[in-house]
């Protein structure tokens, strides 16, 4: 849960205009090229918003290569946390599974996303920058 709790208020650095504003792109400094970071608002209700990251284009150049993250992550204003709802088009996560299992996740499957959203924001809030409004770039 701490993980969440902090994910939330990395979001909102991110975008603070969050209940007024749809969208928000940021350019980010990843192995010397810049790419795309868009975080874009799909539905608002009264207690929760949810939203989707994705990022433009593909780093190239690594020693391998990984499709461009697509997260959509809900956010609970109420208690101030933010869950990862679906990454790259996969849903239902459970808190943990048995291993194996027929889809081969991880047992911590549904806590090892919500540390890669963590790590993605923190590297968004440090290397990363708004063309209409500078990103707050401080501890998290």
């Amino acid at each position: 849960m701490a993980e969440c709790d902090a994910n939330y208020l990395r979001l909102l650095k991110l975008i603070p205009e969050l209940h007024d504003r749809d969208e928000r792109t940021l350019t980010v400094r990843v192995a010397n090229k810049d790419v795309t970071v868009c975080i874009r608002v799909l539905e608002r209700c009264p207690y929760t918003t949810l939203i989707e990251l994705t990022q433009l284009p593909l780093v190239e150049g690594l020693a391998f290569e990984l499709p461009a993250p697509r997260i959509v992550v809900r956010l609970y204003h109420d208690a101030k946390s933010a869950e990862v709802v679906e990454f790259q088009n996969e849903r239902h996560f459970k808190p943990t599974y048995s291993y194996p299992n027929g889809e081969m996740r991880q047992r911590d499957e549904k806590a090892q996303l919500n540390r890669f959203l963590s790590e993605y924001l923190a590297a968004c809030l440090e290397h990363g920058a708004c063309a209409d409004r500078p990103v707050v770039l401080a501890d998290c």
